[in-house]
């Protein structure tokens, strides 16, 4: 009898899974009434198995996995349905005898390394708690091992972390922190809640190779809750696909994603990017009329940002000697890690921000030293879309008022023509005239989104600069957006600066490309060279870190006919 990889036997007889979940049914209460958000749910995980739950916002994902744990919120309720771990029931447990599993049996990573640790209690501390609280070590001997344990998922100088408070460590350090207590007495089930989509994706490659060397040497059970679909391919033995609460179609990760039955899961894998490797459409370059200075519609060359940290320190360089060029028509993208200077480079070109030293040249306007009246042209020229519309939209307002705004802050023209405006920019990013009375929370992500992208538009700009402008979407609504920023730069010949930390969607979207590291492009060019030839060891890092890559016979996909307003 052989276990293959992830923990499945080759042979006739199956081991009795770690997890068996039959059954499930999850309801929540609100004003409105009772809604059920999980509808009768069975699946099960094998020893040494990961099982991925994959699924957009709202299909019941998070809410699966908080009931096996026993976390749902104050208002939801497991209303019926049978949760067996290791062939014991654990559904309807009292919190504290709950209490008695979490960690030693079922451990939880969840999703955002920041609120998940005291902020107030050092790192070793935290980990050596879980120790403490389970009664497997004295506080001291507790300490040592904490130690020991941060020391096996990967920090450096493991004893310095010990001693350090969150805010002093990364999101991929805090990250492993997380790993490290949910390791610690070697549990029989790993709950994985959207461990890396906060992280860059050498950090995220990093935690998922953690986890499955992890699940190698302990024979743990692993459930991945993911809304990324290269995630899943690479990382899963057998996918679970939910849609509104209800299972669309389970089995192993091979057989759904060769041949996916339902049309949900097609469509989820058709608009993923990292598993859809499409032809580039070629940018229609505009030439350069008479009068015009040059096709480039945006020149940075030698851009230098330094930034003082008071005291003695000598401060930051967080640009240097920062060039680039974008044509007009064309999408350039900026990529790079956490901290790369990605964002202090739009900031720059947005002229938000002064440089220390280089030019930056926008359609024709010197931004090194521009008077008032010339930046107020400038905001006519260039505009931006940020990468939560949620909060960058005023939820007090109506969307006819968020999308008006821009024109009240220019040249005065009558309302009965700022309606119209208004309606027609409505029009253009595809929603329907009546969302003009709603306000944000009224619209789904996907509609906030092209609310944001409307505003933007709306005073007739040449050039968006897209802020992780889809990194916060379901990938299907992500798609969608994706071809709305398509078609309106055919239409209007937009020049777009996309700043994106997720290669697979600047691979789909971009002309050309800069690699940020360090503040310092590393390296530029199409992006067909760029990921088909990288030079540099750090985008050679960047591309072979992007998820999808274990099954490449799934390139070239039918594009998603899907256009509803999501």
């Amino acid at each position: 009898m052989t276990i293959s990889h992830g923990g499945r036997l080759e042979g006739t007889v199956l081991p009795s899974p770690v997890l068996d979940v039959s059954g499930l049914t999850i309801s929540y209460r609100d004003q409105s009434g009772t809604r059920t958000a999980v509808h009768g749910i069975d699946f099960s995980v094998a020893p040494g198995e990961v099982v991925a739950l994959v699924g957009e916002s709202g299909s019941g994902k998070s809410s699966t996995a908080q009931a096996i744990i026993g976390l749902l919120p104050d208002n939801g309720r497991l209303e019926s349905g049978s949760i067996r771990l290791n062939r014991q029931e654990i559904a309807g447990w009292p919190q504290k005898r709950l209490d008695g599993i979490r960690g030693s049996v079922i451990s939880l990573v969840p999703q955002d390394p920041g609120n998940s640790l005291n902020p107030v209690k050092t790192i070793g501390k935290q980990v050596a708690e879980i120790l403490v609280i389970h009664r497997k070590a004295s506080s001291a001997l507790a300490d040592a091992r904490a130690i020991e344990l941060l020391e096996r998922v990967g920090l450096n100088q493991p004893a310095l972390r010990a001693r350090q408070y969150p805010h002093e460590l990364s999101g991929g350090m805090k990250q492993r922190v997380l790993i490290a207590i949910a390791i610690a007495l070697k549990p029989s089930l790993i709950i994985a809640d959207e461990p890396t989509s906060a992280l860059d994706v050498t950090v995220q490659k990093h935690i998922l190779d953690l986890i499955d060397e992890l699940r190698r040497e302990y024979g743990t059970a692993v459930l991945l809750v993911t809304h990324d679909l290269g995630v899943a391919a690479d990382r899963s033995d057998r996918l679970i696909v939910l849609k509104q609460g209800r299972i669309q179609e389970q089995g192993l990760t091979a057989d759904i994603l060769a041949n996916p039955q339902s049309a949900y899961t097609q469509r989820l894998l058709a608009d993923a990017p990292s598993l859809n490797i499409r032809q580039r459409r070629v940018a229609a370059v505009a030439k350069p009329t008479q009068g015009e200075a040059a096709a480039d519609i945006i020149i940075v060359e030698g851009l230098v940002q330094d930034f003082g940290l008071g005291g003695k320190d000598k401060g930051l360089r967080a640009l240097d000697h920062v060039s680039f060029r974008v044509r007009r028509g064309t999408t350039h993208a900026l990529v790079g890690e956490s901290g790369s200077g990605k964002t202090t480079t739009i900031r720059t070109v947005a002229a938000f921000q002064k440089p220390t030293a280089g030019n930056v040249i926008v359609d024709g306007i010197d931004l090194s030293a521009p008077p008032r009246e010339t930046l107020r042209l400038l905001r006519k020229k260039i505009q931006l879309v940020y990468q939560n519309p949620f909060g960058s939209l005023d939820p007090r307002q109506t969307i006819a008022r968020i999308v008006e705004e821009p024109l009240l802050n220019f040249e005065p023209i009558a309302r009965s023509k700022r309606a119209e405006v208004v309606a027609s920019t409505i029009e253009k990013v595809g929603l329907p005239l009546d969302v003009l009375q709603r306000r944000p929370h009224a619209l789904s992500g996907g509609q906030r989104q092209r609310v944001a992208i409307a505003r933007a538009l709306v005073l007739n700009p040449q050039i968006l600069i897209l802020d992780e402008a889809v990194s916060a979407l379901d990938v299907t609504v992500q798609a969608q957006i994706l071809s709305l920023l398509d078609t309106l730069q055919r239409d209007l010949g937009l020049t777009y600066l996309f700043v994106s930390h997720d290669l697979a969607v600047v691979r789909q979207i971009s002309d050309t490309v800069s690699v940020l590291n360090g503040g310092k492009i590393v390296e530029g060019g199409s992006v067909e060279d760029v990921f088909a030839h990288p030079q540099s060891a750090y985008t050679r890092e960047l591309i072979d870190a992007i998820p999808g890559k274990k099954y490449p016979l799934l390139a070239n996909r039918p594009i998603s006919t899907n256009s509803g307003n999501l």
